[in-house]
């Protein structure tokens, strides 16, 4: 079989599963068989495929079909230019995230300290670090997130210290220049607006907090509050609609309050500065 029949027999498969972009991920998912990139199944639509590889490809194209991400097929997401190891112990990293690690990027120099909460694959505490070339520390609950995150720090060299741990529970006042967190903000009862993609394989433990979305957002700016020095800056991803009660939850011990929206115009991300 040609990759151009086998590209369009996977895309009807995808579009009769209600797939969003069943050409774009045929495409990409047969690039990723042949190691190659998506230019080259779009220039050779001549080439064979053997026996082998076909099985293979079908076998990612069934997988799709029952709306497993892309991500998660090929256990890759590239994140800030970088590609990074996923898997269905961590959230995939969206585009979005990037504008969090824009906002701690501007505020940090190489000899700032940051703790990143709730890290996943790692792809903040890691990009900040590259980036920036400061201290990164990193926490999750999950012990397998951290091993994912722990495997991409290899494979990027970053020099990221990893520890499993509930907030920042492991680590002393007043510490950090930058507390960062991508938290689970989905309410329970919003998980039914979600996509197959995100609702049936990506970690609960990371997408939702309680009815509203909003549990988990006390207890983080509190930790924060602790962890942080005089002048340090608090940056969190905010979820749709969470501009607003999030504000609600800095006190006195907050300024400078800000809020950043995405491309969308959504309030993403928020930043404050501990007094």
């Amino acid at each position: 079989m040609t990759l151009r029949q086998a590209v369009h027999r996977a895309q009807e498969a995808l579009e009769r599963a209600g797939v969003e972009n069943p050409r774009l991920d045929a495409e990409l998912l047969l690039a990723w068989l042949l190691g190659r990139d998506r230019t080259y199944v779009l220039a050779h639509p001549d080439d064979q495929l053997s026996e082998a590889q076909l099985h293979r490809y079908q076998q990612f194209i069934h997988r799709r079909s029952h709306r497993e991400p892309l991500q998660y097929i090929t256990g890759v997401q590239e994140f800030y230019g970088r590609p990074f190891r996923v898997t269905p112990a961590v959230l995939i990293p969206r585009p979005e995230t990037e504008q969090v690690v824009e906002a701690v990027l501007a505020r940090i120099t190489p000899e700032s300290r940051v703790l990143d909460i709730g890290c996943g694959s790692g792809a903040i505490a890691i990009t900040v670090q590259l980036e920036k070339k400061c201290r990164v520390f990193a926490t999750d609950l999950s012990p397998e997130a951290i091993a994912v995150a722990r495997e991409n720090a290899l494979r990027l060299t970053a020099q990221v210290s990893l520890a499993v741990c509930n907030l920042a529970r492991c680590f002393q006042n007043a510490s950090f220049d930058v507390v960062v967190s991508n938290p689970p903000y989905v309410g329970w009862e919003e998980r039914h607006q979600l996509p197959p993609e995100v609702r049936e394989y990506e970690p609960a433990i990371a997408l939702y907090a309680g009815s509203d979305g909003l549990a988990f957002y006390p207890s983080l700016i509190e930790e924060a509050a602790r962890v942080l020095k005089p002048g340090g800056w608090l940056v969190l991803e905010l979820g749709y609609g969470k501009a607003e009660p999030v504000r609600a939850l800095l006190r006195e011990q907050w300024t400078a309050v800000s809020i950043h929206p995405d491309l969308a115009g959504i309030p993403r991300v928020l930043c404050a500065r501990r007094v």
